[in-house]
This record gives C-alpha cells, sequence and structure tokens, in this order.
C-alpha cells in the first residue's frame, strides 16, 4: 500500500475441535493493558495474558500469550460485550440481555452487583476517579446512567431520545446516538438533544466510534466517514469509505474500517487510503492506546502502529516530502516538543529544498525561511559563489531531485532565475537572526550576484550601507566587472576614505560609464567635505575646484560641524586661484556663520566689486545695476556694518559705479557727497530721490540746494522735485530758499498742494483731539458707575490684578472706604 501504518501480528489462534466449533467461537473482545478477555458464543470468558513490548515470543505468532482464567456463565447465550473497569478491578459482562460484574482477575461474580436486566448495549466512561456506565435498553428510548463502585452501582438519571438508540458512544458530558434511521446528539450539561441527519445501515453495520476531544466518527450515506464535534458540526474533511463497513475504530491519525475480509487504514490528516490488512472473516475491532485488535471467530489480530518517526522516515524514502511534512504538523499532539520542531524543521528544509529544484522559487523560499536555514546552505550549492563559504560544510540531507547547478549555462534563462531567487531571499533575512553569523557570507553573495547580474542600483544600495563584504574578496569580483564606482563605496564602507577617492577620481578622469550613471563627482565632494583629517581634503581639492568651483567649494563651506575646523585664513589663501570658490566661500562665512571679521566683509566687498568691473569691462553689462553679482554687491553695502568703507571707495572712487558710491558715502553719514555723485557724475534724479526716500526725508532739502546751487542752477529739476514729494519739504523753509527772481508760476503747483496739505493736517489734529476727549469721558463715565454700587466680596475670592484675597484685613485696611485699590485698575477697567 501506500505506506504501513500499522504493523499485523496473530497472537491467538483458538483450536477447532469438531461439534462444538460453532459455538466456541469468538464473540467479543476487551483488551486492558496486558490483559486479554475474550467473550464466546457458548458464554464462556476467557482471561489470557498478553507479553510485554520486549518480552520472549512478542513477535512470534501467539507465542508467549498464556491463559490465566476461564468461567463458564449459566446460560448458553452468546456473550455479547466486556468491558473492563481497571480502577475497580471490574469486569462486565453483557449476556442474554442482562449485565452482570465480575472481578478482572479471578473472574469471580461480584455479589454485591446484581445484574441488570433488559440491556442491548452498554458504554463505560471514566472521570476525575468516578466510574459512569452508560446502558441502552431495547424497551426505553431512553439511556440509563449508572454510578458505579467497587460493591454497589446506582442509576441516577435517564437520558431520553426520540428513538430507541441502537449505537451510542460516550465523549465526556457529550452522547452521540444512533438509532434505526438518525443519529442524534445529546449534552448532558445543558441537557439538549441536537438531530444531525440521517443514516442507512443495517442495525448489525452502525459505525459510531469517540474520536476524543468531544467528536464523533459516523457512517453517514453515501459510504462517508463523517466527523461531527459536539456542536454538531463537521471541523474535518469526511473519509471515504468502502461498501460494506462492519464497524471502525480510530487512533489517531488513522481511521480504521473493517470488512469480512480486509482492514482498510484511513488518514485522518488527508482521508488518503494508507494501508489494506487483508483479514478471513473477521468480525469486529477494538483500538487501545498501544494498538489496534482485530478478531475472527477463531484469531485474534494485534496491529501494531508504526512509530513515527518511522513513518516519516518512509514517506522521504519514497519522495513523498510534502506528505510527510503535512503528516508531522498533523501529529505535533503526539510528539515532544523538541522532537517535534527538530523533525518539522528538517522536513520542512527538505521539503524547501524539493520545490527549490523544482523551480517553485515562491515556495521554496517560504519554507527555507519557515525552517530557519542556514543561508550558507543555498550559497555553497552555487558554484561562482561557493568560495565564499569554504570553511562551511553542509548540515541537510541530499533530496532525491537534486541537480549540480554548475550544469546550467551561463546566461541561460535557468541559471538567472536560480541567481534572482537566492538573491530574494538573500535580501529578506540579511539583518535577521536567520543569518546571525554568516554576515559576510550573505552580503559577499549578495555583491556578487549583483555584480553579475548588473543590478548596479542594488548593488549601491548594499554598499551605501554598513555591510560586512570582506575586501579580499570582492574588490576583486567589483574590479572584474567594472563596477569601480561600487568599488568606491566598499572602500568607503570599510573607513578606506582614500582608496574610495582615489578609485572615484579615476573613474571621473576616464571615460568609463559608471561616471555617466552615477553622481561620481558629487559622492567625492561629499566625502571629502566630511573629512575630519584635512590631509585628504588638500590632496584632492584642487582637482575637485577644477572640474567644478561651484560644487567643489562645498568641500570647505559645507563641513559637518563636529569635524576639525580647516583654517579660514589657510581656505581663503587657497582659494584665490579660483574666485568663483572664493565669492560663495566668503558668503558662507558671512552669511551662514555670522562671521563679524572685517577682513572677511571687506573680502568679500572687494571680490564683488571686482566681478562687476570685469564683467563691464568685457561688455557682459552695463553700469545699470541689472545683473546678479550688483545687486549682491549694492545689497552687501547696505546691510553690512563690518568692512572697511575706506578701502572700498578707494577701490571704486574713479569707477562708473556712482550708486555704490554714493551708498558708501551714505553709509559714512555723508549725504551731501552721495547726492552729488548721483546727481552732476550719473545724472539720475530718480536715483537720487530714491537714495532721500532711503535714508531719510529731510535729505530732500540737502538734494533741492544741490538743484538752486548758483553754479549749477537747474531750475525745473528743482521744481519737477518739488512737485513730486511735496509732502517731504518744509513750505517756510521752501520759500526761504527759492531764488527771488522765480516766477510764482513755477512753483504755484507746489504752493498749492503745501497749503492744501497744511490745512488737512490741522483739521485732521482737531479731529482727534476731539475722539481723544469723548473716550476719556467714556472711561471717566464708566468708573463713575461702577464705583458707586455696592460690591459683595465672598470668602476665598481674590483680586485679579495681584493675586492677593480681598478678605485678607490688610487688604481691606488698604481699600479705605473705596470699592477696591488703585493698583488694581488697569487702562481705567473696574475689575471682573
Amino acid at each position: 500500500m501506500s505506506l504501513k501504518a500499522f504493523v499485523p501480528t496473530l497472537i491467538l489462534e483458538k483450536p477447532t475441535s469438531g461439534k462444538e466449533r460453532d459455538k466456541s467461537g469468538i464473540q467479543c473482545l476487551e483488551v486492558c493493558g496486558k490483559n486479554l478477555y475474550l467473550g464466546g458464543r457458548d458464554s464462556l470468558v476467557q482471561h489470557f495474558v498478553l507479553p510485554g513490548a520486549d518480552g520472549p515470543g512478542a513477535q512470534g505468532r501467539g507465542a508467549g500469550v498464556r491463559e490465566a482464567r476461564r468461567r463458564q456463565l449459566g446460560s448458553r447465550s452468546p456473550i455479547l460485550q466486556l468491558g473492563a473497569i481497571p480502577l475497580l478491578n471490574h469486569l462486565l459482562v453483557l449476556s442474554d440481555g442482562s449485565l452482570s460484574a465480575l472481578n478482572m482477575f479471578s473472574l469471580e461474580a461480584l455479589p454485591g452487583l446484581r445484574r441488570i436486566r433488559a440491556v442491548s448495549l452498554f458504554r463505560l466512561h471514566g472521570s476525575e476517579g468516578a466510574v459512569e456506565l452508560f446502558t441502552v435498553s431495547a424497551r426505553k428510548k431512553a439511556a440509563s446512567v449508572h454510578v458505579v463502585a467497587v460493591d454497589r452501582w446506582e442509576c441516577v438519571r435517564e437520558v431520553p431520545f426520540p428513538q430507541e438508540p441502537l449505537g451510542l458512544a460516550v465523549d465526556g458530558a457529550c452522547l452521540c446516538v444512533a438509532t434505526g434511521d438518525r443519529y442524534f446528539l445529546h449534552d448532558r450539561e445543558a441537557e439538549a438533544t441536537l438531530d444531525l441527519f440521517p443514516h442507512d445501515s443495517p442495525k448489525h453495520a452502525i459505525v459510531l466510534s469517540a474520536v476524543g476531544n468531544g467528536e464523533f466518527l459516523l457512517h453517514a450515506p453515501g459510504a462517508l466517514g463523517m466527523f461531527v464535534s459536539r456542536r454538531g458540526v463537521s471541523c474535518r474533511p469526511p473519509v471515504q469509505l468502502s461498501e460494506g463497513v462492519l464497524g471502525a475504530a480510530v487512533h489517531f491519525p488513522y481511521v480504521l474500517t473493517l470488512s469480512c475480509e480486509a482492514l482498510c487504514i484511513y488518514s485522518i490528516l488527508d482521508q488518503r487510503l494508507k494501508q489494506t490488512v487483508p483479514l478471513h472473516r473477521a468480525k469486529g475491532l477494538l483500538s487501545t492506546p498501544e494498538s489496534v485488535f482485530v478478531f475472527s471467530e477463531r484469531e485474534v489480530h494485534c496491529l501494531s502502529p508504526v512509530p513515527l518517526q518511522e513513518q516519516i522516515r518512509a514517506l522521504v524514502a519514497s519522495e513523498r516530502v510534502d506528505e510527510a511534512l503535512s503528516f508531522v504538523q498533523g501529529v505535533e499532539s503526539l510528539l515532544p516538543e523538541d522532537s517535534y520542531k527538530a523533525l518539522h524543521r528538517n522536513l520542512t528544509r527538505m521539503a524547501g529544498f524539493v520545490k527549490f529544484y523544482q523551480e517553485d522559487f515562491s515556495e521554496a523560499k517560504d519554507l527555507f525561511i519557515k525552517s530557519d536555514l542556514d543561508p550558507r546552505e543555498l550559497i555553497s550549492l552555487y558554484p561562482e559563489l561557493s568560495p565564499l563559504c569554504e570553511d562551511f560544510k553542509s548540515q541537510h540531507s541530499t533530496v532525491f531531485n537534486a541537480r549540480e547547478l554548475q550544469t546550467l549555462g551561463e546566461g541561460s534563462a535557468e541559471c538567472r532565475s536560480y541567481r534572482s531567487f537566492l538573491a530574494d531571499f538573500l535580501r529578506t533575512v540579511r539583518r535577521t537572526d536567520q543569518s546571525h553569523g554568516c554576515q559576510q557570507g550573505v552580503d559577499g553573495a549578495l555583491l556578487k550576484l549583483y555584480a553579475m547580474r548588473g543590478e548596479s542600483a542594488e548593488l549601491v544600495d548594499l554598499l551605501s550601507s554598513l555591510n560586512n563584504c570582506v575586501l579580499s574578496v570582492c574588490v576583486p569580483c567589483l574590479e572584474h566587472h567594472r563596477r569601480f564606482f561600487a568599488l568606491g563605496l566598499l572602500y568607503q564602507s570599510h573607513g578606506q576614505d582614500h582608496n574610495a577617492i582615489q578609485t572615484w577620481v579615476d573613474v571621473v578622469n576616464s571615460d568609463d560609464p559608471d561616471s555617466s550613471s552615477f553622481p561620481v563627482y558629487e559622492h567625492i565632494v561629499n566625502l571629502l567635505r566630511q573629512q575630519k583629517d584635512g590631509r585628504l581634503v588638500w590632496r584632492f581639492a584642487d582637482w575637485a575646484l577644477q572640474k567644478s568651483q561651484e560644487v567643489g567649494v562645498q568641500i570647505f563651506s559645507g563641513r559637518e560641524e563636529d569635524s576639525d575646523p580647516l583654517g579660514e585664513e589657510e581656505v581663503l589663501g587657497f582659494l584665490t586661484k579660483y574666485p568663483l570658490a572664493l565669492v560663495l566661500y566668503l558668503e558662507h562665512l558671512v552669511y551662514a556663520l555670522k562671521s563679524k571679521k572685517e577682513r572677511h566683509h571687506t573680502l568679500l566687498a572687494m571680490t564683488y566689486v571686482t566681478q562687476v568691473l570685469q564683467a563691464m569691462e568685457t561688455g557682459k553689462v552695463t553700469d545699470t545695476p541689472v545683473n546678479p553679482t550688483r545687486d549682491k554687491l549694492q545689497r552687501f553695502l547696505r546691510e553690512s556694518t563690518s568692512f572697511s568703507t575706506a578701502v572700498v571707495q578707494e577701490r571704486i572712487r574713479l569707477t562708473c559705479l556712482y550708486e555704490e558710491r554714493a551708498l558708501l558715502h551714505g553709509v559714512a553719514g555723508e549725504h551731501s557727497q552721495a547726492l552729488s555723485i548721483l546727481v552732476h557724475e550719473k545724472e539720475d534724479p530718480q536715483a537720487a530721490e530714491d537714495y532721500c526716500e532711503q535714508f531719510g526725508r529731510p535729505l530732500y532739502h540737502v538734494l533741492l540746494g544741490l538743484y538752486l546751487d548758483p553754479a549749477r542752477l537747474a531750475p525745473a529739476a528743482a521744481a519737477d522735485l518739488l512737485n513730486r514729494n511735496t509732502a517731504a519739504f518744509d513750505p517756510v523753509a521752501v520759500l526761504r530758499a527759492l531764488p527771488g527772481a522765480w516766477s510764482l508760476t513755477l512753483v504755484s503747483r507746489y504752493l498749492s498742494e503745501s497749503v492744501r496739505g497744511l490745512s488737512h493736517r490741522r483739521k485732521m489734529g482737531r479731529v482727534e483731539r476731539s475722539l481723544a476727549k469723548v473716550e476719556h469721558l467714556r472711561h471717566a463715565c464708566t468708573r463713575t458707575a461702577v464705583t458707586r454700587g455696592m460690591v459683595k466680596v465672598e470668602r476665598g475670592q481674590v483680586c485679579q490684578r495681584c493675586g492677593r484675597s480681598l478678605t485678607e484685613p490688610q487688604f481691606l485696611r488698604s481699600l479705605r472706604g473705596e470699592l477696591i485699590h488703585t493698583h488694581c485698575w488697569s487702562n481705567e477697567q473696574p475689575p471682573t
């Protein structure tokens, strides 16, 4: 058959004796420990003692079984049922419709236990030291419950059923009854009866057996072995039985069904037929915790279960690993915890390898993770990766479908799929407990796989973080596959910054594809920026700035706060060869680091001036402030107070940077000179007016004086200034400054707007004073209304202004007849 679950042994064979043959046949059987009891058709009870498991003749054909006692009952009716109560040393015998009790060893009748008459079948149930006896009578639609003691038994209750019981099974408080056409389930605690389903079995072939844990096996229509729980539901798939079943028993994890010529053994776990034992004219079977007994008219067979480990090994040997794994999971409760865990782990690994070689990679990955497979077991299977695990010895057994991966063609689809699976598995277990102790092998294998498969992004991710790659193994691999950017990351992750930078410099200087695929230059700058030691910085700074001043200056301006600072003066001296980098570094010092050193501010201003003048000389810009550098220069001159004004003035004194020269005079408080530059040299009246607006309105009179200077008299400009900025001038001062020869028409607009403005301001002043008086009167009225009334002060109240208790004696004395002290008033508002 598909599996050898039980080993059958003939343990007893009764001799035939001519005429007495038909009368002396075996009718029923009971086993209790090493005690075997047979009930004959001639009312004979026989007691046999079975040999021990290791006793002589245990494996022989009936050898070692000896008869201890026999007793012939009074009547010649067949014995229908036997039942042993080891707790009380009782043997119950059902014969001729009566139930009697004998001593288990002497087979003598027990006088204190009178016969129970009209019994068609019985069941025993023991719990917590008490023994219950359930009897069924053909005359009643009920089962009687007896409590059995050493010298008596007593009927304590009856459980009624809708129909006459023909079969009974007991499991705790639950009773399952078979009638002529139906099955019923009765809960003794809830006193509730549940109608299950009909059956079509004849009376002599009713299958009803207790499985355990409140579950029963019933023979359902269609030759189905149905499992029913105490709630009346089926929690397992049914077993498809053969036709002509005479009886059934459960010996977990198997269901054994008996027919006239064979015993069929089915698995409860997968509902398949596992073994068939040929028998001749078998009559019944009995399941005990140790084994199963089957008897016929003259023979008794013992079916000893094959040890679970042997069954599992047999399944594995027959290449049924999945079935073996399911079997182990199903019999977990029958195995010691440590043994189960080890067995389950080994089988799970083996199943994983079977799936692995079948290229069912998803299932294989799950099984490898569940079984906590050492990643090196897989790595060692790949020839190109095996050097990573030279010192590792595989612990798993070779499975039946194992194949040599080196036979796969390099670059074939099969080869790619196996490598892809390994990379996926290693990514999953990396940094988990499963890879503990073999991180170097895992990271090295991933690096090699990524390099071989051209997975540059994954390779960069691996090496950009903490890793356990071994340089002596991984460096040659990366060089062979020309992964030079990744090689630099590998050096960096192992603290070899010089090698990393030198590798990247070679990449940038060459035509290697890595230089365009990755921001190699930026990585160099970033690594130099992070250096705590300045030696590497000065070694590669020139190269970095020659490539890009704007990016390379970040080596100095973007350094980490905890890095050893480079000398500012040394950096400034070095950057004199790189004007753009120098400006950016000075801006970093002034704006980011908030430096107040005069040298830094002055040098930045001078650098701005130099850049602006150079641009103007090359014709790239005009003298108008429309380029960014000139805007930055003007903003710097307005905002900075730390640069040397004299030095900057001397630099731009003879240049066409009129606005900058004016700003410098303004910073020095020389507003007349600043306005003179804007009016006479730049010849930009609007710029002069903007200057006055920026530095203060009184400067409008200074600007008017420049226009009215007899040496450079500009009447039109003076008139325009007055007309555009009427509110900025004092009319009296203007009239005094204007030449007497001017006509009234020239300044009529200014005069009319000025007079109108004075009148408006005077009227608005009156309105504001009147509003202030009204507001004052409103507050005074509110205060008067509040202070005239009575205020009730309760104990515990406090002043919301000072927090003192209002009932404090010192506080009350300070009131002096007023509602509250004046220090509590704020903005004339009464207290709340």
